[in-house]
């Protein structure tokens, strides 16, 4: 078996396609909605268009995409410094429980570090999905601290 090589990278503009793909297919697995495909493109592309929006990374294991996320940025008065929200996540189902996400994490909290105006990484995950509670859980963060409430118009 060959050993997993996996390499992390900022996304590009070429990757919008496979990341309003794995937005739909993530829509639909883990909520059972299907999503406007041209609406998510355009919002995907949009984060390209304006990078106050946030920014994409992408993970490839052996030269094939394997995954990818959204970093938002959220000021906090707290700690005068940004919360990078991590969303969006898919990993492709053929590289899940191979240590994708355990490495995008490492790399988003490497650069977290390294900048003076970040204070820390958060995400939310649906009640319902304990596998990426899991995950989550054994890269090294904690849902201990705060419960997300929302009201969305659709």
């Amino acid at each position: 078996m060959k050993p997993l090589k996996t390499h992390i990278q900022l996304a590009q503009p070429s990757d919008i396609g496979f990341i309003s793909g794995n937005q739909c297919s993530m829509a639909l697995e883990t909520e059972n909605i299907t999503l406007n495909s041209e609406t998510v493109l355009n919002g995907v592309t949009a984060v390209f268009n304006d990078p106050a929006k946030g920014f994409y990374i992408v993970a490839e294991q052996n030269d094939a995409k394997a995954a990818c996320l959204l970093i938002t940025p959220e000021w906090s008065d707290w700690r005068n410094a940004w919360v990078w929200w991590i969303q969006s996540v898919y990993v492709l189902p053929a590289f899940r429980k191979s240590g994708v996400f355990g490495t995008m994490y490492e790399y988003i909290r490497y650069m977290a570090e390294k900048r003076t105006d970040v204070a820390g990484i958060r995400l939310y995950v649906d009640n319902t999905n304990t596998p990426a509670q899991m995950v989550y859980k054994a890269v090294g963060m904690n849902g201990e601290h705060y419960t997300t409430f929302e009201w969305m118009k659709n």
